[in-house]
């Protein structure tokens, strides 16, 4: 095989490849047991772009009162903990700093509900007659809503240590009211009418199911180990997600456009490689942000936006020493290989320099602004790739393949 044909097949090898993640990106394939969901169902969406709540809360220490690494922590599981019950797909609940905890919800659309659960005490206490404490939530090891009688009720499971002493105290207290309180408020005092050593108990007089599931939730989560007070309350509407989100969207593929158009009009051949290699560019981050399980925020589609942007400006470094070689007198390929050597260093450098300001913005800044710098950093190592590779490959078995020849058509 000559070396025309050698090129011309690499260059179709290339363009298949292309077309082929192109279709997977916007339908999905599927082969055999492996299925590749398109990207608008695979990629996630932050709540800002899917709508939901974000929440501050601050540790508000008690007089005396010390506020360690310890309790933060602790306090951060509890409302994991009682997140989950939620059922919230991909939720976000982290430390911001030394005395805050950063929730998001994305998804949520009963904000009130959620934010009652969050930052709801939960302390849960059996009280005996002689108002001694029997029992704590610490020793209920699930509790589940249910019927009972046809009255919803919690369903309440004990650990060892609680079984033993709840059997004790319904041998001591029998015929007498043990009080079920909550958050210091009695919400059930039945009557022990037997000894329970199963260390199962029910709570009774609640209003509905979903009180029971809510009240449930709150004592598989525990009690929070510190007080904490709501400093921030973002509420995004799903309305309003999706409009940012198509918005986002329609910017990203104008400014696309507009980048492909001025490369193609200016660059000409080149340009139209350039193209290219900026789909691939495109089509490879997002590869990568469904292979990571990243979360797409609108600050992350700026940062996507940006790095599009940059992906062609090592092209343009390129292209523009390029232009200089065929000027000098050179052959497309010599001219061709000198611009990529003479433009590699500085490609390098003002990309590095790129990664190293997201690399600080990712460490000093909080969630969206690390979501900017994530996106920005995995586009510079991408352009990288595709304008040193893609690019270069392409433009090589193009000027191999000799079918297009006159110079006019590199060079402005």
């Amino acid at each position: 095989m000559n070396l025309r044909a050698k090129s011309l097949l690499k260059i179709g090898v290339i363009l298949f490849i292309a077309f082929f993640l192109a279709y997977t990106l916007a339908y999905g394939i599927k082969i055999g047991p492996y299925q590749v969901l398109p990207v608008k169902k695979a990629i996630k969406l932050g709540l800002d772009l899917q709508g939901g709540i974000y929440v501050l809360l601050e540790a508000k220490p008690k007089p005396g009162e010390t506020i360690s690494d310890e309790k933060m922590n602790a306090a951060r599981e509890v409302i994991w903990k009682r997140v989950d019950q939620l059922g919230v797909a991909e939720p976000i609940v982290v430390r911001q700093g030394t005395n805050r905890i950063r929730v998001e919800l994305p998804g949520v659309k009963d904000s009130q509900k959620a934010l009652e659960i969050i930052g709801k005490t939960a302390s849960l206490e059996f009280i005996g007659p002689d108002q001694k404490i029997i029992l704590t939530g610490n020793n209920v090891s699930d509790a589940k809503a249910v019927y009972y009688l046809n009255m919803p009720v919690v369903s309440l499971k004990l650990d060892s240590e609680g079984t033993k002493k709840f059997a004790e105290a319904t041998q001591k207290f029998k015929g007498q009211p043990i009080a079920i309180v909550l958050d210091g408020e009695v919400i059930s005092a039945p009557i022990v009418k037997e000894v329970i050593t199963n260390g199962e108990a029910i709570i009774e007089g609640l209003s509905s199911i979903d009180e029971a599931a809510q009240l449930a939730a709150l004592i598989r989560g525990g009690a929070l180990p510190i007080d904490l007070v709501q400093r921030e309350i973002r509420s995004v509407g799903p309305t309003l997600g999706t409009d940012s989100l198509a918005k986002s969207l329609r910017a990203g593929i104008i400014g696309i456009i507009l980048v492909m158009t001025f490369m193609l009009i200016y660059y000409r051949i080149p340009g139209l490689v350039a193209d290219i290699g900026l789909a691939f560019y495109i089509m490879l981050v997002l590869i990568t942000f469904i292979a990571l399980d990243a979360t797409l925020t609108l600050p992350g589609i700026a940062g996507f936006i940006l790095s599009v942007g940059m992906a062609v400006d090592a092209n343009v470094l390129i292209f523009e020493r390029f232009k200089e070689e065929l000027r000098s007198g050179k052959t497309l390929k010599a001219a061709m290989d000198a611009g990529f050597h003479k433009a590699l260093t500085t490609i390098i450098d003002s990309n590095l320099t790129t990664i190293i300001a997201a690399l600080i913005l990712f460490y000093f800044g909080t969630g969206p602004i690390k979501g900017f710098a994530v996106t920005l950093i995995l586009g510079n190592i991408i352009s990288l790739f595709t304008a040193i590779v893609v690019t270069r490959i392409l433009l090589v078995n193009l000027i191999n393949t000799r079918l297009i020849t006159n110079k006019k058509f590199f060079s402005a």
